[in-house]
């Protein structure tokens, strides 16, 4: 159960999260948003022996294991992280149609890792929608492309999270109005409490689910992330 799957998340999910599902993982620089997604994928994975896919536009995935091991994260080797750079790797088993196309080259790599691990291939992560926007060239039809990427996560049957960075105070609906396009959003942000400035996590929807929507704060130690109690005014 996902909600059992992070030290306190089930305070916000009174019901469990089910596939499948487009989750946005939303928030300003600094806020824990690949933090939380690769926890928290990493931490169910290692529990149900399932397998999941960590792709990564925006550092290598040699970077990224690094700083998620000095935040003590979990590390699942049932989870697995690349970059373009591996993804490249590919290019030998997947069939890639236009190489420029950046969406169409994700799905085929999804459905690569869907063919070989079966039912097992669950969970899903994008880090970052940013980053693979300033790839697309044609961003008329941005709206068009993620409907149709999103559709096609759905098929697949996985949990699928969605890394976009927004500035701290500002809007979810950013590029492509992708907050009417998903299942769920997770805000995770920055607060000044009592004089100190907190890291929060915020569920503003989730489809098929019973959950709070008031802020709770987000503590990082030894463990890695744990979710405390609602944020205090």
């Amino acid at each position: 159960m996902f909600r059992n799957s992070m030290q306190g998340l089930d305070k916000i999910f009174r019901t469990d999260v089910d596939a499948p599902k487009v989750i946005l993982v939303t928030g300003p620089p600094g806020s824990m948003k690949t933090s939380f997604s690769y926890s928290l994928m990493s931490s169910y994975l290692e529990r149900t022996g399932e397998f999941g896919l960590y792709i990564t536009l925006e550092e290598s995935a040699d970077s990224h294991l690094k700083n998620m091991r000095s935040l003590g994260v979990k590390m699942s080797p049932n989870l697995e992280i690349s970059d373009f750079t591996d993804l490249r790797e590919l290019d030998d088993v997947i069939e890639i149609d236009n190489p420029t196309d950046y969406v169409h080259f994700i799905e085929q790599v999804i459905g690569y890792f869907k063919n070989k691990h079966k039912e097992k291939f669950t969970v899903f992560a994008l880090d970052s929608l940013g980053a693979l926007y300033s790839l697309m060239e044609d961003v008329k039809c941005m709206r068009k492309k993620m409907f149709y990427f999103f559709k096609t996560l759905r098929d697949f049957n996985l949990m699928s999270f969605i890394v976009m960075e927004r500035p701290q105070g500002g809007p979810n609906d950013l590029l492509g109005n992708e907050v009417f396009l998903v299942d769920g959003i997770i805000e995770l942000g920055l607060d000044r409490t009592r004089g100190k400035l907190v890291r929060y996590i915020q569920v503003d929807k989730m489809r098929a689910c019973e959950h709070s929507m008031e802020k709770h704060t987000v503590e990082v130690g030894e463990g890695g992330l744990t979710i405390l109690g609602p944020t205090l005014a």
